[in-house]
C-alpha cells in the first residue's frame, strides 16, 4: 500500500490578505456593498422555510421582504463560490481528511453537540446584531465604522482569551482522526 502524499504548505497570509482586501474593494465597487456570510444563510432559511410553508414565509415580516425567491442574492452566490472555491484549493493541496476533530479528552458526540449549539448561537447572534463576523471585521472596519473596529478588537481580545482556557485541548498532538 503506498503511503499517502503529505499536503501543501499553506500560501503566504501576507498575499491571501492582499487578495481578500481586493475582492472586498471589487465587491464595494461593482456592487456598492461589502461582504459577508449571515445574510446568506438567513436567505437560505427562508427559502426552506418557503418549500414548508410558502405564504407563512411570505407574510413574515423577516423572511418576506426577501419575496418569493430569496436566494437570487449575490451573497448567496458569494456563499456557494466560497465552499466551492475552499474545497477546490483543499482538495488541490491535499488537505482534505473527513474526520471529526478533537480533544483528547472530549467524546465524538460531545464535540458535535458543542459544534452544532456553538453555530446556532453564532448564527442566532449574528442575525440580532445585523451581521456576521465577516461583515463586520471585513466590510466595517473597510469602512472605517467604529462599531465595527471595536467589534474587530473585542473579537480578538475574546479569542486570546478563549484560547488561553482551552490550548492543552487542542495541542496537536492530541487530534484524533480516523
Amino acid at each position: 500500500m503506498q503511503k499517502p502524499a503529505s499536503p501543501e504548505p499553506y500560501g503566504n497570509p501576507y498575499i491571501a490578505g492582499v487578495l481578500l482586501g481586493l475582492t472586498l474593494l471589487a465587491s464595494f465597487l461593482t456592487l456598492g456593498t461589502g461582504l459577508g456570510a449571515s445574510g446568506a444563510l438567513a436567505r437560505v432559511g427562508a427559502f426552506l422555510e418557503g418549500l414548508i410553508v410558502h405564504t407563512h414565509t411570505l407574510s413574515s415580516a423577516y423572511f418576506g421582504k426577501w419575496g418569493a425567491n430569496p436566494l437570487s442574492y449575490y451573497l448567496c452566490m458569494m456563499l456557494v463560490g466560497v465552499f466551492l472555491g475552499g474545497l477546490f484549493s483543499a482538495t488541490l493541496s491535499r488537505r482534505v481528511h473527513w474526520g471529526i476533530e478533537k480533544g483528547a479528552s472530549a467524546s465524538r458526540s460531545l464535540r458535535l453537540i458543542l459544534a452544532l449549539s456553538g453555530g446556532i448561537l453564532a448564527g442566532f447572534a449574528s442575525r440580532l446584531a445585523g451581521g456576521c463576523t465577516s461583515g463586520q471585521a471585513l466590510s466595517g472596519s473597510a469602512l472605517m465604522l467604529t462599531g465595527s473596529l471595536v467589534f474587530l478588537i473585542f473579537l480578538f481580545a475574546g479569542g486570546y482569551a478563549a484560547a488561553y482556557f482551552v490550548r492543552r485541548q487542542w495541542d496537536d498532538s492530541n487530534i484524533l482522526r480516523p
